[in-house]
């Protein structure tokens, strides 16, 4: 399957050289494109995680989602939420790397493009969000900071953290 996807940003990218992202509704997802989301989303957070989980939540029809192809094949996707909906401020979630991307910087360009897709969607407001504990060192590299409230979701501790404008 062939995906065509443009930069949220203004500059286009070639396929085979960096990602190339595309922020979209549910409505406009296409129906090979939420495939390749849902079974990217089962492969990382059910199967390599080894956690089962309710993935399929309700919210997927409330959300912006962000894909991020590189040549064909969808390697980062991250759920993006105005305010009122996960939490009274804007959110992200689902934040995902695909295992054969991971340590290329590809995480990194990921989140500045979902903070960046919140800004476009819903203005420059607060994002909150919902982290496994263990990145807590990753999303502070964005400004998101632990607001104390610590949890446990599906056997997995979390933080809640809050990027302030």
């Amino acid at each position: 399957m062939t995906f065509k996807f443009w930069s949220v940003g203004s500059s286009r990218a070639r396929e085979t050289d960096m990602p190339v992202w595309r922020l979209m509704s549910f409505d406009d997802l296409r129906v090979g494109e939420l495939y390749e989301v849902l079974r990217l989303r089962s492969e990382v957070f059910v199967v390599e995680q080894q956690c089962i989980f309710q993935d399929l939540d309700g919210h997927d029809l409330e959300a912006m989602h962000l894909l991020g192809v590189q040549g064909e094949e969808l390697k980062a996707y991250a759920r993006c939420f105005g305010p009122g909906v996960m939490f009274p401020e804007a959110s992200i979630g689902r934040v995902l790397i695909r295992q054969c991307a991971r340590g290329t910087g590809l995480g990194h360009t990921l989140m500045e493009q979902a903070v960046a897709a919140v800004n476009q969607v819903w203005g420059p407001q607060a994002i909150r969000i919902g982290a496994q504990a263990h990145l807590q060192e990753f999303y502070a590299r964005y400004g998101f900071k632990d607001v104390g409230k610590p949890y446990v979701e599906d056997g997995i501790p979390h933080l809640e953290m809050l990027l302030e404008i």
